[in-house]
């Protein structure tokens, strides 16, 4: 991260921002905002994978999110369906319609072996690196 700030500096120097300066605290700021972004996602993913160990639909899945404090689906439920939909087709979800109308979410082997494998490890860097990956296309 520390890289891609300083490749920034640089860009904005050759450029119409030459008199733009980034302040220390503005520094510090701007790289616990980023950091913040990374965790929030990792907090997402985690808490989709534990709340579908047991089947749920969308819409029940969303107002569990919000019960934790994730807010991040409050008004763009798109984007959870957008997770939902990326997680389905690398087979950690499977998904199903039901009589009564809805469809339903729930974890597969492959995701319970993720899950399991983020709660045991020690070595959290990289289990957080496994998730976020999850979600990259």
């Amino acid at each position: 991260m520390e890289e891609r700030l300083k490749n920034l500096k640089r860009s904005m120097d050759k450029l119409e921002f030459r008199t733009l300066q980034f302040s220390g605290n503005l520094r510090e700021e701007i790289e616990k905002k980023l950091d913040q972004e990374e965790e929030g996602e990792e907090e997402v993913l985690v808490s989709i994978f534990q709340l579908l160990t047991q089947e749920k639909t969308g819409y029940t899945l969303s107002k569990s999110l919000r019960a934790r404090g994730l807010v991040k689906f409050e008004d763009y439920e798109g984007r959870l369906y957008t997770i939902l939909h990326r997680l389905e087709q690398k087979r950690y979800i499977k998904s199903g319609w039901r009589e009564d109308g809805g469809k339903y979410y729930g974890l597969t082997k492959k995701g319970n072996k993720l899950l399991k494998n983020y709660e045991r490890s020690s070595d959290r860097p990289s289990a957080i690196s496994a998730l976020v990956e999850v979600l990259e296309p």
